[in-house]
């Protein structure tokens, strides 16, 4: 039995396929981990997202923020972006049954058997994997209760944590930490704006604080493709390796750490 982590897949289902087709993916006995960002911005997004919840329980997922949108699109608060490319899942006759899956989905998942926890965009410096999973668990109630409209209409906003939240401004600064995180502050206060990996001033990729309360845990994370799967910090794997604009799809095997990549065009 083999777990791999898989990055952003965002529609990418042909790349995917060959992915599989290359680890050798057995679903009876090996696991697939995915970083979230299942769909939008690749030209499958329909089939890709049918297929991982095909899979059942020989995958897991978090939900990433792209997930995110589009379920805030399809329940009325949102509307969507020219870049948006999941008009095929809002057409689909199944979108129903897709839709109230995705809200399944958590936003952190954590085995302590293999010490390693995973979200889309990492896990913030103050906080360790049990706290990160408290926080996400308090969301994914919200995501599951009669009251998910409600989160979907309030979930935009570059709102910073503060303990003392309360209501939709704590989920959504939930949210923003591990669906949306590059660079953070001394603080864990969220820089939004850059996405490259030249730091601005006065911050730091959330993995290379010092001190930070999960360091003792293996990471593994999606999110911020122009790392190109490099953090060069020990326990922490980034997974996007920017298939969806036209570099490699990449998967990561826990039980070794051996990476295993395939191109976004099939040579």
């Amino acid at each position: 039995m083999s777990t791999y982590a898989i990055g952003d897949l965002q529609g990418c289902y042909e790349p995917l396929q060959r992915l599989l087709e290359k680890i050798e993916f057995d679903p009876a006995k090996d696991k697939l981990w995915f970083a979230g960002d299942l769909i939008n911005r690749g030209p499958d997004s329909l089939k890709t997202l049918r297929f991982v919840k095909s899979l059942g329980d020989s995958a897991i997922s978090v939900l990433g923020n792209h997930d995110l949108h589009m379920m805030a699109v399809y329940y009325g608060s949102k509307k969507p972006k020219n870049s948006d490319t999941f008009q095929d899942i809002l057409a689909a006759d199944d979108c129903d049954e897709l839709m109230n899956w995705l809200r399944t989905l958590p936003l952190v998942h954590y085995d302590k058997s293999i010490n390693t926890v995973m979200s889309h965009a990492g896990i913030p410096p103050k906080w360790s994997a049990k706290k990160s999973l408290k926080r996400a668990t308090e969301v994914h109630e919200m995501l599951t209760s009669g009251d998910y409209v409600s989160f979907f209409e309030n979930m935009y906003g570059n709102k910073q944590w503060k303990k003392s939240l309360e209501g939709n401004d704590r989920y959504r600064a939930i949210v923003n930490f591990f669906t949306r995180m590059r660079f953070c502050d001394a603080s864990s206060h969220l820089d939004f704006e850059h996405k490259t990996t030249d730091s601005p001033d006065g911050y730091l990729p959330w993995y290379m604080w010092p001190d930070r309360k999960a360091e003792n845990t293996r990471i593994v994370f999606g999110h911020w493709a122009a790392l190109e799967g490099k953090t060069y910090t020990d326990n922490v794997f980034a997974l996007d390796t920017g298939c969806v604009w036209g570099g490699k799809l990449s998967a990561l095997r826990l039980e070794d750490e051996k990476w295993f990549r395939v191109s976004a065009k099939k040579k």
